[in-house]
């Protein structure tokens, strides 16, 4: 898979494509099917199949560093991996900025979807709006195909026991800590994955040493203590993991998870593992001094042995 940001790169290496475009934040089975969609238009094409990927999300961008906007269930990295494993050729990371929120919906196909990525058929959905002040729509859209020559197909959509799945639907399932239901709707376990960096090695000093990720996300999903699996190559590894803001030890604010790895010794900083969510222990609680957090920490990894039990 190739990604790019800019569409001369793509240009040079493509003159057509068969294109859809979104935040796919989750690339759940709702995702799944428009990627089906796509793989199977650009197969009849003979073109090659390209996601429009529009990063940041653009209620990220208009939030700023600090403000409020819906988590995140995937990271860019993840999004990445995900779209690559289900066969898409191209990504172009659309980079949502202030000139592209203020491109008129005209502006809009004409320099990006016509003359920067060629497109002969947009997979979209009936609900797409873009375009300054979100004045572009499905209809604006089917005009311009019929001026340029693109095809214009409504995505396939996705329902479950009548419910049509969405990312801010998944979003309250993982809310409620309703893993199982989740995974159905993601076709995979939750999880997080990212590279094992040094932290303060507090944990180390209270006798459980952890694997710190940053979660690369500006709002993220869960919070709190949770019974999990590490992925190490074909490995998997019952884990105590805490996903937050540690307020016992700090208050800089910035997320992190920790996963504690039980019975195991091995250096991983720099390695990327996948944290695979199966239960909630509790929320994330200020203790009043380190020796009450750790028995706390001790109490989590005991329940975490009882979660797994024979596995262990």
């Amino acid at each position: 898979m190739i990604i790019s940001e800019d569409t001369n790169h793509f240009s040079q290496l493509q003159q057509s494509c068969v294109a859809t475009i979104g935040k796919f934040d989750g690339v759940h089975l709702g995702h799944q099917l428009i990627l089906d969609q796509l793989k199977q238009k650009a197969e009849q094409l003979n073109l090659p199949s390209l996601v429009i990927l529009i990063e940041p999300h653009p209620e990220e961008f208009f939030a700023g560093p600090d403000g409020e906007c819906p988590t995140r269930l995937t990271s860019l990295k993840e999004k990445f991996d995900l779209l690559e494993s289900f066969g898409i050729d191209y990504v172009f990371q659309l980079s949502f900025n202030k000139a592209i929120s203020e491109l008129s919906a005209a502006r809009y196909i004409q320099e990006i979807l016509v003359d920067g990525l060629g497109i002969a058929c947009f997979i979209v959905g009936h609900d797409f709006r873009f375009g300054h002040n979100r004045r572009g729509d499905f209809s604006l859209l089917q005009k311009s195909g019929e001026e340029f020559g693109f095809e214009v197909i409504e995505t396939a959509a996705y329902e479950r026991n009548g419910q049509r799945i969405s990312s801010s639907f998944i979003r309250e399932q993982l809310a409620e800590s309703n893993f199982e239901l989740v995974e159905q709707l993601l076709g995979r376990p939750f999880s997080m994955t990212g590279e094992v960096v040094s932290g303060q090695h507090l944990g180390s000093e209270l006798g459980f040493p952890t694997c710190n990720i940053n979660p690369h996300r500006l709002n993220i999903p869960l919070h709190g203590v949770f019974a999990c699996q590490v992925r190490l190559g074909d490995r998997f590894h019952p884990a105590a993991v805490n996903i937050g803001y540690r307020p016992t030890v700090t208050e800089d604010g910035d997320a992190l998870l920790e996963a504690h790895i039980l019975d195991f010794d091995e250096v991983l900083y720099g390695k990327n593992i996948e944290i695979i969510f199966r239960l909630k222990l509790r929320e994330e609680l200020k203790f009043d001094g380190l020796d009450a957090l750790k028995q706390q920490i001790s109490a989590d990894v005991q329940q975490v042995r009882e979660v797994f039990g024979a596995a262990l």
